[in-house]
């Protein structure tokens, strides 16, 4: 059985549990009883949902705010790393240090100019950027230390190369949307049912009513589009740009 099937039997067998004890329960007033008496818990359950509902959406964006945050912090942690690794080739001979420079160089103008948009389109990272950071990986290790300098340089180099790759792979794990389906339905129903409930406390026309109603439906709505654009760092309107790639390597000319 699909967890989506379990659900929907657990929700059908809640709402005829809760409906069978209520009909069951009046069949068994008496002729006496007294509604009034009884306190109306229609303002009740709406504060309830509304609460429910309130913390749900909070833990959402604060969710999808926190993958926001991880990506860029994965972009800024590849761009310095990468950084590093040229800096850092400064204590090799030319012809060693040329190559490393022009292999990062490589790697970050395809990050940059192609691979950035290719995320968008495809909701992944892409194989030839992997090549290049795999070749540059092969330049630094392939070639032994042949002073003090460059062995004390040797292995940090290798370091931050291991760190740019581990960066690249979180943020390709961070590609396409992150939130789960069955969320998305709990916050879809969640919103249609906070908003009916201004129909069952018998929302009058006035001006100050209806401006009210309107305003938290379109607060509803906006929070909701805001965890859609959120869920998907790279592809969105609101999303991660390779700005610090264009920051650490302004002779690039990558702007």
């Amino acid at each position: 059985m699909s967890e989506w099937v379990a659900l929907l039997i657990a929700m059908v067998a809640v709402c005829a549990v809760v409906l069978a004890v209520v009909v069951l329960r009046q069949r068994r007033v008496g002729e006496d009883d007294d509604p009034t008496e009884t306190p109306d818990v229609i303002e009740y359950m709406t504060m309830m949902i509304g609460v429910v509902y309130a913390i749900v959406l909070g833990l959402a964006i604060a969710g999808v705010w926190e993958g926001m945050g991880s990506a860029q912090a994965d972009t800024l942690r590849e761009a310095q790393a990468l950084h590093e690794v040229s800096a850092r080739a400064e204590v090799l001979p030319p012809d060693a240090r040329d190559k490393v420079r022009s292999e990062v160089d490589a790697y970050v103008s395809y990050v940059v100019k192609t691979e950035w948009s290719y995320m968008s389109e495809h909701e992944e990272i892409s194989a030839e950027g992997t090549d290049l950071l795999a070749q540059l990986r092969r330049t630094v290790t392939e070639r032994a230390p042949q002073t003090e300098l460059e062995n004390q340089a040797y292995q940090p180099m290798v370091d931050r190369i291991a760190t740019v790759d581990e960066a690249r792979n979180s943020r390709g794990q961070s590609v396409g949307p992150t939130m789960p389906g069955v969320v998305w339905f709990g916050l879809v129903v969640g919103a249609l049912v906070t908003v009916g409930m201004l129909f069952a406390l018998q929302i009058r026309r006035s001006t100050r009513e209806l401006l009210l109603a309107a305003a938290f439906s379109t607060l509803i709505a906006f929070l909701l589009f805001l965890i859609w654009d959120f869920d998907n760092p790279f592809g969105r309107g609101i999303s991660v740009t390779a700005q610090p790639f264009i920051d650490l390597f302004p002779g690039l000319g990558l702007d």
